[in-house]
This record gives structure tokens, C-alpha cells and sequence, in this order.
């Protein structure tokens, strides 16, 4: 299938990426996981996201699902929703590059009534060829904008 035009800028994106990140907050202990995501082109002009995560001896971790729209050809627009109760609204500039793209995405977040409280987010996304480096930072429970995780994914063939 041949991605919508509009998905252009972002569209080297498609397909499945895995690699190892690292995690940490001011709240708990640093640990270390295995991320999965894949983003799937399905003829609209968005694509459809699923991020997986499960420690180093297998146990699945985390989740999120979503999608990625491309706006005026130079800007990112991610929904996502988490089991965890939050759902996010992140927009940023896409900067293209030789091989791929950066871009930084700031959040909106609702959180469920028995969801811990997550203020805001931002997240980075870095595609250099078949490299796609993330990070994540957020505002939660009483903590200002911190870091919190980091991960770099190679493309799955």
C-alpha cells in the first residue's frame, strides 16, 4: 500500500523497530526494558501506533497504542492512550534531515479518576535511516518535568 502523500515527511517510520531503553524517575528505581513499536500505514492520513515494553527476562511491562498524523507537512500530531488511565495530545515541529527527522512533542494530558495524576509530557522522536531514537520526560505526581525514559531502536526486516 502506498502512504497517504500527506505522510510523506514522516513516512520512514513505517514498519517495526526494537531495542533496549533505560528508565528512571525521581519515584522509583532505575531498570532497563525491551521496546517494541511499529507504525502501520492503512491508507489514511495518519499511522496507526503500537509501543510495547517487557523487562529484561521477558515480563510484558508497558503498553500504549495511537496514532501519528502529519499537519501542513512540518508538524506532528501523536494521539496515544494508556491502560494506565492517561491519554495524551502531543504536537511539535517536524525538522527534517538528511535521512529522517527529529522532532519534539509537547502533551496535553487527561487522566482517569484512578489514574496517578500525570500533569504533562514530551516526548523526542529521532529517525536517522533505520535508528529511531525516543525519549521521554513528564510531569507527574507532584514532580516537575523530569526525565524518564530513553530507548534506541533499530528497524525489524
Amino acid at each position: 500500500m502506498t502512504p497517504h502523500p500527506a505522510l510523506s515527511p514522516a513516512s520512514g517510520l513505517i514498519g517495526t523497530w526494537r531495542g533496549d531503553g533505560r528508565g528512571e524517575y525521581p519515584t522509583i528505581d532505575s531498570f532497563e526494558y525491551t521496546e517494541e513499536v511499529t507504525f502501520t500505514e492503512v491508507g489514511k492520513p495518519f499511522l496507526l501506533y503500537v509501543q510495547k515494553t517487557w523487562s529484561p527476562e521477558g515480563t510484558p511491562m508497558h503498553t500504549e497504542t495511537g496514532y501519528l498524523r502529519v499537519t501542513d507537512g512540518s508538524a506532528l500530531e501523536f494521539v496515544l492512550s494508556q491502560p494506565t488511565g492517561q491519554t495524551e495530545l502531543a504536537e511539535g515541529t517536524l525538522i527534517p534531515a538528511a535521512d529522517g527527522f527529529s522532532c519534539e512533542l509537547h502533551s496535553r494530558v487527561m487522566s482517569s479518576a484512578s489514574a496517578k495524576q500525570v500533569d504533562e509530557t514530551r516526548r523526542t522522536i529521532e529517525l536517522a535511516g533505520d535508528v529511531l531514537t525516543t525519549s521521554f520526560a513528564m510531569a507527574a505526581v507532584g514532580v516537575p518535568m523530569t526525565h524518564h525514559l530513553a530507548s534506541e531502536m533499530c528497524r525489524v526486516s
